[in-house]
């Protein structure tokens, strides 16, 4: 631990260095050290970066899945960062997130940067985490996959150690519906442009926060819990109100359930953006894309369900076909709808993409509605024959022992 401390300053303090405990098994501690060395870093498709870092991601499911709530704040199911991280796209700049936990959004943009032929230098990485445990995980998570990366300890609310900067992407996943956050304190914040947030729920100090760090062609992608897109307690309803009409609103998709190790809360995705009239991408300003995903996903056990490739590439080419240049976009009924801020309005600010996206089409078999109903009366009234048969077999066998109906 000493020596991988040396040739990575940045672990300096993290790693822990409890070998020498009496209480540790020794036997354990030797058959687990043989099982390390005997793994073969130099198979096709297991550099040591590689498969270190796949192992890592495992053991910190496994470990959300096993802690419940507890474990959640250390990780955030890889199907939604990497959703988020396929929509942002960040292939170059300053990558930002202001309550990392493990480090999985900067370890996805990562992959992604590498699935198409980008370069690692191309992206700068800043986190800060307020769990000092946490905070440790990130270090090591990224150190093992060679990524750069300034990660802080600290509160960000209440002391921010990246004050400065202004990202050019932010992936983040916030604590759901956090009351502890010290808002109290903060009521006269220069971040409050939009606002003041309640002291009991931290949802749009989150949102605010994270627009402030954006740079001016800056866009984030942040993880919430549903009630932030309809709640109207505490100024929230007016906050977003005003997000809504100063057009940094961008797109809101609502997720399926079951996605979360830690939570049963339904989830949905906040897309932000600085600038929605940019020369990058075409004029979005007097629209949002709405996009209701809660029917995709697959179930991977009997209590959680993951996007699976296919659903990802639907919800994030939706996205771009409606933000690029050159897309091709159709709503999509019971899927998608571009909304005009005039018909946001009409719904009183209310940001549910199912409020927008209306029923899905249901496909023309070609029958005719007569033909239907002469098929279901035909089956109903065997049916029915069926259960009058059953009823008398019932009442004669009750008979046989007495009982009279």
């Amino acid at each position: 631990m000493d020596a991988i401390e040396l040739d990575n300053p940045s672990l300096k303090g993290v790693l822990p260095k409890e070998y020498a405990r009496p209480s540790l098994d020794k036997k354990r501690l030797g058959e687990l050290v043989d099982l390390i060395g005997n793994v073969g870093f130099n198979k096709p498709g297991q550099d040591s970066k590689d498969l270190l870092g796949r192992v890592y991601e495992y053991f910190l499911g496994m470990f959300a899945d096993a802690e419940g709530k507890r474990g959640g704040q250390f990780y955030t199911p890889e199907s939604i960062v990497r959703l988020l991280v396929e929509m942002l796209e960040p292939y170059h700049g300053r990558i930002y997130d202001g309550c990392c936990g493990s480090g999985g959004m900067f370890v996805q943009s990562e992959k992604f940067l590498k699935a198409h032929g980008g370069r690692i230098g191309d992206i700068a990485v800043y986190g800060q985490e307020s769990n000092p445990t946490t905070y440790k995980l990130a270090k090591m998570n990224l150190a093992i996959r060679g990524i750069d990366a300034k990660i802080e300890l600290g509160d960000t609310f209440h002391n921010d150690k990246h004050k400065d900067l202004k990202a050019d992407f932010i992936i983040a996943n916030p604590p759901f519906n956090i009351s502890d956050w010290g808002g109290e304190q903060l009521q006269d914040s220069h971040l409050w442009k939009y606002g003041t947030p309640p002291a009991g729920n931290a949802n749009y100090a989150w949102l605010q926060l994270f627009i402030n760090k954006l740079g001016p062609n800056g866009t984030a992608g942040i993880v919430l819990a549903n009630g932030s897109m309809t709640t109207n307690s505490g100024n929230e309803g007016e906050i977003r109100k005003k997000l809504i009409q100063k057009g940094v609103v961008d797109c809101m998709v609502a997720l399926p359930t079951q996605l979360f190790y830690n939570t049963q809360i339904p989830a949905c995705l906040w897309f932000l953006a600085r600038n929605r009239t940019n020369h990058k991408f075409r004029d979005r300003s007097k629209e949002i894309l709405f996009i209701d995903a809660r029917n995709l996903g697959q179930m991977v056990n009997r209590k959680n369900k993951k996007l699976g490739d296919e659903d990802l590439a639907k919800i994030s080419e939706t996205y771009h076909a409606w933000r690029n240049l050159d897309g091709n976009y159709e709503d999509i009924s019971g899927f998608c709808k571009a909304a005009s801020l005039e018909e946001v309005e009409a719904n009183k600010f209310v940001l549910t993409p199912g409020r927008y996206v209306g029923a899905e089409d249901i496909e023309d078999d070609g029958i005719f509605f007569e033909e239907k109903v002469a098929t279901i009366t035909s089956s109903l009234s065997e049916q029915f024959a069926k259960s009058n048969e059953l009823q008398e077999r019932i009442k004669v066998n009750l008979a046989k022992i007495g009982v009279d109906i």
